[in-house]
């Protein structure tokens, strides 16, 4: 696509690699993206769910799952960069199919490879009683629509605590920032921790 069209494009493929949930076993994942209205999908999956993994025999403790992703996204405006929503879900005693941990991360604002631990945590109850209830019926809190945790609104209400992490891999290819006006620095050093992501965002910056 020519520059003359007015838009840039991000394309990223990658895997959803392997993921530590300690104590749980035969977990499988969900994933979907999040991102601004000026944003539009021009190839690839926009969702998927992966094959139910087991956790490794070693002293690691892995899930591995090695699960694709493939997306390319066209925009003018860097604002509502798309952001990755993973979902992991198990079985409990009961044979209930309950959510392990939720997580989300922006995609990589550089070109080139990059890894990314993303870490997951669960909604919580928030009185004794609705914890009993919920471990009785099987029903655990969760999210409605995993979509929720790519925005800020309404989040300072939900509790939550950390459980696990996932590990997820990207191959970013970028196209046409320059002639938009956009500041590409592509020699940032890869982000590994999903809290140190806002502060890279400045990685596109406008001339």
């Amino acid at each position: 696509m020519s520059s003359s069209s007015g838009v840039f494009l991000l394309s990223t493929t990658g895997q959803i690699e392997t993921a530590e949930f300690p104590g749980f076993d035969y977990i499988y994942c969900k994933y979907c993206y999040m991102y601004g209205l000026d944003w539009v999908v021009t190839a690839g999956l926009e969702e998927g769910i992966s094959q139910v993994g087991r956790c490794s025999n070693d002293e690691r403790r892995l899930f591995v799952w090695n699960f694709p992703l493939e997306i390319t996204f066209k925009s003018t405006n860097p604002f509502g960069w798309p952001q990755l929503i993973i979902s992991c879900y198990g079985l409990d005693t009961f044979g209930n199919d309950v959510v392990r941990g939720y997580g989300v991360c922006h995609l990589p604002t550089s070109p080139g490879k990059h890894t990314k631990l993303v870490p997951m945590f669960v909604p919580e109850s928030t009185s004794l009683l609705q914890k009993m209830t919920a471990w009785l019926t099987g029903r655990r809190p969760e999210y409605v629509d995993p979509r929720v945790l790519a925005q800020g609104e309404g989040r300072e209400v939900t509790r939550v605590r950390s459980q696990g992490s996932v590990k997820v891999s990207f191959n970013t290819v970028t196209k046409d920032f320059e002639s938009l006006g956009y500041q590409n620095l592509s020699a940032m050093p890869t982000v590994t921790s999903v809290g140190a992501l806002t502060s890279h965002m400045d990685e596109l910056s406008i001339e």
